[in-house]
């Protein structure tokens, strides 16, 4: 894949913020480094400016991890309604050009109220991950409209349908994509071994990664550099395809070094050689 379309060089005059906003609304007490993976992974993929807006623990951990990101912890130890104001004048404050919802959030009632009420209020292109699915799953009209992706594995696939078990026959899971494309009238990246982009209609495939991706936290690295995409401007069917060839690519080479002692965030070292380089096969 040819990247330098998207990472061509930048003008001698390009000031801060020309290459994006991202907005990062992730992270729980108890899953306190997703908002870590996500952030690190839009500043690593070229976003300008990156915002976690996470509960205190994982925002100081996202704000430790990478002192370039922008923190503002939550109070409390999941995100609720009551969080919903600050998130909006933090959105507006930061002029923000897309937003990561979803990684880590946790599956409170409130957290999942929560989400609905961010999602239906925002504009900019938004990625959907992890419990921001099972959110949407309980009512699927509050995304009709947006510009939205959803970035679910196979489970989170079949809890999208509300059906049972989706299996590993490659037929099935494109079938299945397309049913929530249409469904939820968004573009969804469907994670796995070959991964599936479709809006409904049309569909193309990556095949970058590592069986060692399932470590936890790639899927994290993968919407982040989501929202590093779309808030340069990038469509919505081309981001999902080159995020899951990036984050795949980048992968196999942490993986390749590393095997078993793979973790997410060996992948960062990685990012410069596959975006970087414009990397091309």
């Amino acid at each position: 894949m040819d990247l330098s379309k998207i990472y061509s060089p930048r003008p001698d005059w390009a000031h801060k913020g020309n290459f994006g906003s991202v907005l990062v609304i992730a992270g729980s007490k108890l899953y306190s480094g997703s908002a870590a993976l996500v952030g690190v992974a839009a500043a690593r993929a070229g976003a300008d400016l990156v915002t976690v807006a996470s509960v205190e623990r994982a925002a100081n951990i996202a704000a430790n991890t990478l002192p370039d990101l922008i923190t503002y912890p939550l109070r409390g130890d999941y995100l609720s309604a009551k969080h919903f104001r600050e998130i909006m004048d933090l959105a507006s404050l930061r002029k923000i050009n897309s937003v990561v919802v979803g990684c880590g959030l946790g599956r409170h009632s409130q957290t999942l109220l929560a989400i609905r009420k961010l999602i239906t209020k925002f504009s900019v292109p938004m990625v959907l991950d992890a419990d921001a699915l099972l959110s949407i799953s309980l009512k699927p009209e509050v995304v009709f409209g947006k510009h939205i992706i959803l970035t679910p594995h196979a489970g989170e696939l079949a809890v999208l349908l509300k059906i049972g078990q989706i299996g590993v026959d490659f037929n099935e899971r494109m079938e299945r994509a397309k049913q929530a494309a249409l469904k939820y009238k968004s573009i969804v990246l469907l994670k796995g071994h070959i991964d599936i982009v479709t809006d409904g209609q049309i569909a193309v495939t990556n095949n970058t990664g590592s069986p060692q991706m399932t470590k936890g936290g790639t899927g994290d690295t993968l919407s982040g550099i989501l929202g590093a995409l779309l808030s340069r401007g990038v469509g919505l069917m081309e981001a999902s395809h080159v995020a899951a060839y990036i984050n795949g690519k980048a992968g196999e080479m942490a993986a390749g070094g590393k095997g078993e002692s793979f973790v997410a965030s060996d992948m960062f070292d990685y990012f410069p050689k596959v975006i970087g380089g414009f990397y091309v096969e």
